[in-house]
């Protein structure tokens, strides 16, 4: 009755209770089609706007369906310790350190991959008249949310 007993408390938790038990389901299955339906647009945006091929071609691997497995895997590894609020105990801070690097230069390939398919550059840099140094705006952008970022986890604003 153990099992019961949770899935009575969840559905309470998520103000269900008053559903009956397929109603319950046809939500759950339209919930988990919809997850579905727009983690798959997500992953075709970043396809259609070459980050993956960029960092397949970076490293000059020729095991691309390896980087596609992982690719896929990360995805749902990382929505479901998101959902479940799964921690994860392995190494502390310089664990924490590793995957916050990996994942600002994640962003930091996205970022570069959408700039360069939008052709936003040259536009950018004609708009504002600016001849030399737009690397430096850039940087100066990019060290600005740095600041902000840390300015954000060292107040403890995140809890």
């Amino acid at each position: 009755m153990i099992f019961g007993e949770w899935t009575k408390g969840v559905l309470v938790i998520a103000g269900l209770s008053g559903l009956s038990w397929w109603q319950t389901l046809v939500l759950g299955l339209l919930g988990l089609s919809a997850g579905g339906v727009v983690a798959a647009g997500v992953f075709a945006f970043l396809a259609i706007i070459g980050v993956f091929p960029r960092l397949m071609g970076r490293t000059k691997t020729k095991h691309i369906f390896l980087y596609e497995t992982l690719i896929v895997l990360g995805g749902i590894l990382g929505n479901v310790s998101d959902i479940y609020e799964l921690p994860i105990h392995l190494g502390g801070n310089l664990t924490l350190g590793i995957f916050g690097m990996t994942s600002g230069i994640f962003v930091g390939c996205l970022v570069m991959s959408l700039a360069e398919t939008l052709k936003a550059l040259p536009v950018i840099s004609r708009r504002i008249g600016m001849a030399v140094g737009l690397q430096y705006v850039i940087l100066a952008v990019a060290l600005g949310k740095l600041a902000g970022s840390l300015v954000y986890f060292v107040k403890g604003l995140c809890m």
